[in-house]
């Protein structure tokens, strides 16, 4: 593997030992990767939580979207409580809702809100627009169901972390064309927004740990399925599909965005935060020096408990609530 001589001295200790997850060997890489967060997993404690699965009606001729619901454990005796719906990572193809569950744990407790984290259909086997639709029936299906399940209908944001914050760029771009569902915010992490790959970052950085362009390249094949090509296609690309497409962004909610430096993601997620500022859409943009795609699973680095405190400094605001110091 390449070095990077601008690499966080915390995160270059640890990058030699993570997974290698080749998307040419999709079997192999959804092993390794359910390897990896199972042992995380092991050490999950969901005290002061509680959660249960919902069931989304599916779209059309589909199966019901399983939705992890995290709530406080006094929910019920709360006024309407402000909703997260997440939206896992892992390029379209791997990942569970459950790999979260630290995160989604960590919000709830800091925050008092509730988190729905969203089991989506995975490509290659369900490609586009599947994975989508069920990420806004699971939204939908929160709004709907908002004073039964304790959530405020008009505090609801959509978040999710590498191909999970595409999902959620597509996600709330879909609900504000349809408008029957107001996103009050988007919290978009490292996302995979663009199917065309011809950013300086996403060219250059080819053996970068964790994501690259190869993987990249294949992600995008198997979301796209018949309906395009990656790699700097003409074809015909919903922006619901790849949102770096979106020719007009206003009226999108407030964003926080954050990239890595050393991400091919990193450029399409500069000129996303951009293209929503000069569509008058209020954002907090931020690139992490010296992390690459996926760093934030090294949490005792210092790099990325910063950018976790961010992440709740952002939703307080978004969302309108007071965080927990700890």
């Amino acid at each position: 593997m390449t070095t990077f001589p601008t690499m966080d001295p915390e995160l270059a200790a640890a990058a030699a030992m993570l997974p290698n997850l080749d998307f040419a060997d999709l079997t192999t890489a959804r092993e390794r990767f359910t390897a990896m967060t199972e042992a995380m997993l092991a050490e999950v404690s969901y005290e002061g939580v509680t959660w249960r699965e919902l069931a989304a009606p599916g779209p059309e001729g589909a199966p019901d979207v399983p939705i992890r619901f995290f709530t406080p454990p006094d929910a019920a005796r709360r006024d309407a409580l402000p909703t997260l719906l997440w939206i896992h990572g892992g390029g379209f193809a791997i990942g569970q809702a459950k790999v979260d569950d630290p995160f989604c744990i960590d919000l709830v407790r800091r925050l008092g809100i509730a988190v729905a984290s969203v089991d989506y259909r995975l490509a290659p086997e369900t490609p586009y627009p599947g994975p989508l639709r069920d990420c806004y029936a699971a939204l939908r299906h929160l709004h709907a169901n908002a004073a039964e399940l304790g959530v405020d209908p008009e505090r609801l944001a959509v978040g999710g972390q590498s191909a999970g914050g595409g999902l959620a760029a597509g996600t709330t771009l879909l609900a504000r064309d349809r408008g029957e569902v107001p996103v009050a915010f988007q919290l978009l992490q490292i996302p995979e927004l663009d199917d065309r790959l011809e950013t300086r970052s996403m060219v250059e950085f080819v053996d970068t740990p964790m994501w690259h362009r190869p993987n990249a390249v294949l992600s995008w094949q198997y979301y796209l399925g018949g309906n395009g090509t990656a790699a700097g296609s003409d074809a015909e690309v919903s922006p619901y599909a790849a949102p770096a497409r979106a020719q007009d962004l206003r009226g999108l909610p407030p964003t926080y965005l954050s990239t890595m430096e050393l991400d091919p993601l990193r450029d399409e997620g500069i000129a996303y935060a951009t293209a929503l500022l000069h569509a008058g859409v209020s954002v907090e943009l931020h690139s992490f020096p010296g992390t690459f795609h996926g760093s934030s699973l090294l949490a005792t680095a210092a790099v990325s408990a910063r950018g976790a405190e961010e992440v709740i400094v952002a939703l307080a605001r978004g969302l309108q609530v007071e965080r927990s110091s700890s």
